[in-house]
């Protein structure tokens, strides 16, 4: 294998054709930041927009912001603007709540779409939040339902005749593994079942076509490829197909067919409204549209190409400068087959991390030994891939890692 230097990486972002992007981000001095995939950076514009949500509209059009300023049309238009990076139409994606709340509503929205069937199909290692919510949802329900844990190699084998839903991530959120979305779904309908899709990895950082694989129901969040901020809103995606024939449970007076009725009974809006429950908060939902429209105006093809070349970039580099140190790169090796970020484990994967960071390098880690590098190229360059990895390099050779302050737990990994 040909060694990779410096000036390689450098000549790599001579010919970025997205580099252009970097520009619409704020991030400290001397940092390079490798945690994206868990939580992006904010864009220049966003403090922006909060003051002028802030100041002009909530402080000087108040209450008649909802009209004049477009709020409580906020869901609906943020969604259609994410619409297209994920493969959907206008009218099927609404930017609301929060992930968790979001599963609640599309499991059960997918159980009634099969109310014969009692049995729901997840990735035992996924995100727990996913399996958390759907535990307790299964539990509510307190109707026989049946949650049934597989892993990839095993989901062609359960996903049979008996299934009602199959709600998977397509982004492994520790090993950055992706799953044939379009294959997998193909195997759900046609046995009958639901198809459901956790995009919170994935949404922002690759092309998704959820109406070219037939998907029926998604949910995504936007604090992590999207740039929206901490804790910003999530997305619900609701096939038209689908739209006005279930209802979710959730039942709130946003997702009413008429809210300013004031009626004293439930009624749904059959469009992609019924996905809504209840007053939303203004000010992230504004914030949360800086970047989704970066995003969306970047050619998302030319997004993945960056991603894989600099996911493959650092996997060389770790190969070639930190072999001799015991880390095991477990995200695949084959691009194809990656999300937007790289993992190594390695058994002081914690410490590693802390020194990586007081360092300037910000990943993050995920118990017990993983190591996660985000690899986002909206904001990062080929150089500073050769950076981190020299800096872990240093680290390494140095045993940065076995300093006391590097070894002491923080509530957040």
């Amino acid at each position: 294998m040909t060694l990779i230097t410096k000036e390689y990486c450098q000549e790599l972002d001579n010919n970025d054709v997205i580099a252009h992007t970097q520009q619409e981000f704020t991030l400290p001095k001397d940092t390079i930041y490798m945690c994206g995939n868990s939580l992006g950076p904010m864009p220049k514009n966003a403090m922006a927009k909060a003051q002028e949500v802030v100041e002009q509209e909530w402080g000087k059009s108040l209450i008649t912001s909802w009209n004049v300023h477009g709020w409580f049309n906020l869901c609906q238009s943020l969604g259609d603007r994410l619409a297209p990076t994920i493969g959907a139409d206008a009218g099927e994606v609404v930017v609301t709540d929060a992930t968790g709340l979001n599963v609640t509503k599309v499991v059960a929205a997918g159980l009634r779409l099969n109310p014969t069937r009692k049995k729901v199909v997840m990735e035992g290692s996924n995100f727990p939040t996913d399996n958390y919510v759907v535990q307790g949802l299964l539990e509510l329900m307190n109707d026989d339902y049946e949650l049934v844990f597989a892993e990839e190699d095993e989901l062609y084998d359960v996903i049979d005749e008996s299934v009602a839903v199959v709600c998977l991530t397509q982004v492994h959120y520790k090993s950055g593994r992706l799953l044939d979305m379009k294959a997998i779904t193909e195997r759900t309908h046609a046995v009958g079942a639901i198809s459901i899709w956790d995009l919170c990895h994935s949404g922002g950082a690759l092309p998704v076509d959820l109406n070219g694989c037939n998907v029926d129901l998604a949910i995504g969040c936007t604090y992590k490829y999207y740039n929206g901020g901490p804790g910003s809103p999530a997305f619900v995606f609701m096939a038209k197909r689908h739209q006005g024939k279930v209802q979710q449970p959730l039942t709130g007076w946003w997702g009413h067919a008429a809210p300013f009725a004031f009626e004293r009974d439930y009624r749904p809006s059959e469009n992609i409204d019924q996905m809504l429950t209840g007053t939303q908060g203004i000010i992230s939902l504004a914030v949360t549209g800086v970047g989704i429209d970066i995003t969306a105006s970047t050619d998302m093809n030319e997004i993945r190409k960056k991603s894989q070349a600099m996911g493959d970039l650092f996997i060389q580099l770790v190969d070639q400068e930190c072999s001799e140190f015991g880390f095991e790169v477990i995200s695949p090796r084959d691009a194809a087959r990656r999300g937007s970020q790289v993992a190594l484990t390695h058994f002081e994967g914690y410490a590693i991390m802390q020194a990586m960071i007081a360092h300037g390098v910000m990943g993050d880690f995920r118990a017990p030994d993983t190591l996660r590098f985000g690899l986002t190229p909206l904001f990062l360059t080929y150089l500073d891939v050769w950076n981190a990895v020299a800096q872990l390099k240093d680290i390494m050779v140095k045993q940065t890692y076995k300093e006391a302050e590097y070894n002491k737990k923080h509530a957040v990994t």
